[in-house]
């Protein structure tokens, strides 16, 4: 499958077929969602937050896109004004290309969430850089940019493969600091409160956009941030680093011939 080298290159393949990952399926396979006991303070190979002290949150949505309750999660964000993170699963990017279009139409980022949301801890190399490279092209097809960071599904990712994902593929694996636990399901004022509570500037918060009280949550959180004066920005621009949805990547001329 292609790589970011090989989209820079020019050279093109065709993605593979998949049915959609089915909204809490991910989660059979671990019961919970945790930070790797192994992070190096400084490592910037893994990002926990940013180091800003300005009050900016970096909102973040996991395991979609999913397709009715991602597009009123945008409804949400769009009516504030806020630009969010997405860390879409490969094979819902395929299926439900337009949302992500929107996504970026609309000035959020798009993130790399692995092709079918594996434990990645527990594969190998090649197996890592495939559901990555899978993923990669499927964005890349639908809004002709790729993914710059990628998280890992449950966390599950050593320090080995950390380090080897960002020196194969150039992306820092982003975690987070604030973790709502919303896939639990504790009701949407809990979500929300928990956002509230523990956002810092700089902070980089976990939610997923799969679960209709996590988009329930979103108006109280996202307005109580507002009050408290913060504002809101990609993974990317909370780094420091440059607006991704004005990244331009050359669509290989083997893909326009496809197309």
């Amino acid at each position: 499958m292609l790589n970011r080298r090989d989209l820079i290159l020019g050279s093109g393949a065709a993605i593979a077929g998949g049915t959609l990952l089915k909204p809490g399926a991910a989660f059979a396979a671990s019961s919970r969602i945790a930070l790797p006991t192994d992070i190096e303070a400084g490592d910037l190979i893994t990002v926990t937050a940013s180091p800003t002290h300005e009050k900016y949150v970096a909102m973040t949505f996991d395991d979609g896109p999913h397709p009715t309750l991602t597009p009123q999660l945008l409804d949400i964000l769009k009516a504030r004004g806020i630009r969010a993170t997405f860390y879409v699963i490969g094979r819902n990017v395929s299926r439900y290309p337009d949302i992500v279009k929107r996504m970026v139409d609309e000035g959020h980022e798009i993130g790399n969430h692995t092709w079918r949301h594996p434990v990645l801890s527990q594969l190998g190399t090649a197996s890592v850089l495939r559901e990555l490279d899978r993923t990669a092209e499927a964005v890349f097809r639908a809004v002709q940019r790729m993914p710059v960071t990628m998280r890992p599904p449950y966390g599950a990712l050593t320090a080995s493969q950390r380090r080897m994902v960002h020196d194969e593929r150039e992306m820092p694996t982003i975690l987070w600091s604030v973790d709502t636990e919303d896939w639990r399901r504790p009701g949407s004022s809990v979500v929300a409160d928990r956002i509230v509570a523990h956002s810092r500037p700089g902070a980089i918060v976990l939610t997923h956009d799969i679960h209709s009280p996590t988009i329930a949550a979103m108006p109280s959180a996202l307005d109580r941030l507002i009050e408290g004066g913060y504002k809101f920005a990609t993974v990317s621009m909370i780094l420091g680093r440059r607006d991704w949805t004005k990244l331009r990547w050359r669509l290989p001329q083997t893909v326009v011939a496809k197309n």
